[in-house]
């Protein structure tokens, strides 16, 4: 008896495993999944959703803050990528994911502070609830979605890094989101679909 009791309870203990594994895997948007659109508040106070860019090509999404030091390395190149791009229909959207309560220096105020410093040039939404970020399976700040309008509907082309080398932009020896826009751009092949996004995780 004991020993059915036991076979039992390993079965169970790996019907478990192999569930969370399987959910760990699979979570989050992938390469040609179709992205949910969303409203979130940029620090205008005005709502902004996907659904606003009538005339983009397609979107740089950028998941980012104001406290990791990853995410601070990147905000000039952030900038750039916004004023390269946006006028030829990849816009920056970027959003802040993490939880103000657990990270002060992630609040609504603080972003509004840090986006006029900055002077970011994209929307600065914040993740109110964050049930956005759960969605693309975004991880860290920053972690980037490279979407592109198919059918008027936004697909993803490419997740990671925005390149090669966070701490020196001048050091930098591959761009992965240049790369990956200005293929779409062109109609080519992305070389990169995939990297790993480098920064601090999501809180």
């Amino acid at each position: 008896m004991k020993t059915a009791i036991k076979l039992i309870l390993v079965m169970i203990l790996i019907v478990c495993m192999s569930s969370f594994t399987y959910n760990v895997v699979n979570e989050g948007y992938k390469i040609g999944d179709v992205v949910d659109d969303f409203s979130l508040k940029n620090i205008n106070g005005e709502k902004v959703s996907l659904a606003d860019y009538k005339d983009a090509k397609g979107y740089i999404v950028i998941f980012t803050c104001n406290t990791c030091p990853y995410a601070v390395a990147y905000e000039d190149r952030i900038n750039q990528l916004n004023e390269i791009y946006v006028g030829k229909g990849y816009p920056v959207i970027a959003i802040m994911p993490n939880n103000p309560q657990i990270k002060p220096g992630d609040s609504f105020k603080a972003m509004q502070e840090r986006a006029k410093k900055k002077g970011f040039t994209f929307p600065y939404l914040m993740d109110e609830g964050q049930t956005v970020y759960p969605k693309f399976g975004a991880t860290k700040t920053p972690h980037v979605f490279v979407l592109q309008k198919e059918k008027n509907v936004p697909v993803v082309k490419y997740i990671g890094a925005i390149d090669d080398n966070y701490k020196d932009a001048n050091a930098v020896k591959t761009r992965y989101v240049e790369d990956a826009v200005n293929a779409l751009l062109k109609g080519a092949k992305i070389t990169n679909t995939e990297t790993k996004a480098i920064g601090c995780t999501i809180r």
